[in-house]
């Protein structure tokens, strides 16, 4: 971080805080409904430091609003509802829950391992503080900022993200809870063992959450994990990817749920199954190659393909090739940096446009800029926060290569510009 100057620092986050940011080699506009959606256009990320600059200061804009309302105890007073006129009062009940549960769940590895000290030391202390005071009102049935676990099918998901988020940072978000905070938390997860999880992704959401009651003590109900591992090895396509459900659909739940959440489960709780382990050396090799298929799906500008449901979850399509990139566990052929130029161009198209965030800095509805239309019925304001995936890397030291590589061009750039580009080849098992 010391390798950049105070005054480029500060050009990056006025522009940021603009909306403009991200690689300046690829910047531009696009049409939205008649009228131009600018993205980011800022100075080029010279450097590892530079970069991390940038991510640090896209995830603060992310962020800020809801930890600051969370510590505040005024989330549900704060944080706006946004979502299709005839569900909004429905989805009251469950937007904020949303909200915390997958903000924490892509900010937990940065707070748990990133710097003591510095600018982003600093700002680093100040979330993790405020998460922790607002876990311990979510979690207060008496608080006006209860999140209301049990209470709606949804809380079922994002409970199971919560629990994801406690899991990638153990001590600052449960070590660190006092002990009624604690039991609070473990009342409220126990509460969506109400919700039957229909046949399909939402298996690992009470897969998630027995795993994370079993890690704070409590006693776990196996066989929802078992169920879950036992479908999805059934729902296997080939070539890296998973039904969700019993038949493919092609869109981006293999990256926003399936692959992380196998990955998380199967770390923690395949050692004491003689089956996990056996299964979790075939998913982790999945895993592996659905990284390479994300890496390749970054066009040399930035953008992806627009296919398939949830895509107002903006760069949360990118939640594997950032978890994988965090677990230094990509492809052969793919080096850290050329992910983080991949993932820097991802986040300055999907959260670098214009009319992404509100006049308070909350997120909008949409999938590059303000497109509510793009919001299914069971998007809201907090559904949106699953884009926090992608900063999961700051989670990694300074010093790693993803921080301190020098910048490539990621596949498409290379394979778009004429330079050499490996082969590339399905996976093959049995």
């Amino acid at each position: 971080m010391a390798e950049m100057g105070t005054d480029r620092r500060t050009a990056l986050k006025l522009l940021v805080a603009a909306g403009a940011g991200g690689l300046g080699s690829v910047g531009g506009a696009v049409a939205q409904g008649g009228a131009v959606v600018r993205c980011e256009t800022v100075p080029v990320l010279r450097s590892g430091g530079e970069y991390r600059a940038y991510w640090v200061e896209m995830m603060r804009r992310v962020g800020e609003p809801v930890l600051m309302a969370m510590q505040a105890g005024r989330l549900r007073e704060l944080m706006p509802v946004e979502a299709k006129v005839e569900v909004v009062a429905a989805r009251r009940m469950s937007s904020h829950l949303e909200a915390v549960g997958r903000l924490l769940s892509g900010l937990a590895p940065w707070l748990e391992h990133g710097p003591r000290e510095g600018e982003e030391g600093a700002l680093r202390a100040r979330f993790a503080e405020a998460a922790r005071a607002g876990l311990e009102r979510g979690g207060d049935p008496a608080s006006v900022d209860y999140l209301r676990f049990g209470e709606t099918g949804q809380s079922l998901v994002d409970a199971a993200f919560l629990g994801l988020g406690i899991l990638r940072a153990p001590v600052e978000l449960w070590e660190k809870v006092s002990e009624q905070g604690k039991k609070n938390l473990v009342r409220g997860l126990k509460a969506t063992r109400a919700v039957k999880p229909p046949n399909s992704n939402w298996l690992l959401f009470s897969a998630m959450v027995e795993v994370t009651l079993k890690f704070a003590g409590e006693a776990w109900e196996k066989e929802r994990v078992s169920l879950a591992l036992e479908r999805f090895e059934h729902w296997y396509v080939g070539d890296g990817m998973y039904g969700d459900g019993p038949e493919f659909h092609w869109d981006y739940y293999n990256s926003f749920v399936i692959h992380p959440f196998l990955l998380q489960i199967l770390e923690r709780e395949a050692e004491g199954d003689a089956t996990w382990r056996g299964l979790r050396a075939k998913m982790e090799a999945r895993a592996v190659r659905y990284a390479a298929i994300q890496e390749r799906l970054i066009s040399p500008e930035g953008s992806y393909p627009a296919v398939g449901r949830s895509l107002a979850y903006r760069c949360g399509a990118f939640h594997h090739l950032a978890e994988m990139s965090r677990r230094e566990r990509l492809p052969d052929g793919v080096a850290a940096e050329q992910v983080r130029s991949a993932l820097t161009a991802v986040m300055r198209r999907s959260l670098g446009a214009a009319g992404t965030f509100d006049e308070q800095g909350w997120l909008t509805i949409g999938f590059c800029g303000h497109q509510p239309e793009v919001g299914e019925a069971y998007i809201s304001t907090g559904s949106l926060y699953l884009c926090s995936a992608i900063f999961l890397p700051l989670g990694l030291s300074v010093g790693s290569r993803f921080w301190t590589g020098t910048g490539m061009d990621w596949s498409s750039r290379r394979a778009w510009s004429g330079k050499e580009l490996a082969a590339d080849h399905a996976l093959t098992e049995g």
